[in-house]
């Protein structure tokens, strides 16, 4: 049977998403696209990581926090940060406890469990090796332009950042 790429990558991407040890739902990847998918990340993959780092991180130093407070620092609705913190809580990075502080007794506090601290300092390695490949690039992307400019527009880029315009 046809295996496409695709769907592969997308089974693949699904299995990984899953904090268990079930096999995948969906059609298994075929042949030699096992030894290829592993290395593909996606811009969502990406996406995923980075708010997951966020909210740990914040959680961390922060674990009163309100999921609105949380959604705006992060930037994503309220509702994306419901499912996430659902989702850590039942993967077991986050335990809820009740924020004894609160008037609203059905506040709680998000605190990181051992599994959760273990989880976010993979993400802070990874988040810092992706960022710091893409300030190299932006860096080398930057100075490449640079060298196109002339005296004159260099000059008044340098004026215009001194201004903050």
């Amino acid at each position: 049977m046809y295996c496409s790429i695709l769907s592969s990558a997308f089974n693949y991407v699904s299995y990984l998403d899953r904090d268990t040890n079930k096999a995948p739902q969906r059609q298994s990847l075929c042949g030699s696209l096992k030894e290829i998918i592993p290395s593909m990340t996606t811009q969502r993959d990406k996406l995923r990581e980075d708010v997951k780092f966020r909210i740990l991180r914040l959680l961390q130093d922060n674990p009163e926090m309100s999921q609105r407070d949380l959604a705006k620092a992060v930037g994503v609705s309220t509702g994306g940060i419901n499912y996430v913190l659902a989702a850590l809580v039942e993967k077991g990075m986050l335990k809820l406890s009740n924020f004894t502080a609160a008037e609203d007794r059905r506040r709680y506090a998000y605190v990181l469990t051992p599994k959760g601290i273990t989880v976010k300092a993979d993400l802070t390695r990874r988040f810092m090796i992706r960022k710091l490949a893409e300030y190299a690039a932006l860096k080398a992307e930057i100075e490449e332009v640079w060298c196109d400019l002339s005296d004159q527009e260099l000059a008044e880029i340098r004026a215009e950042l001194k201004t903050g315009n």
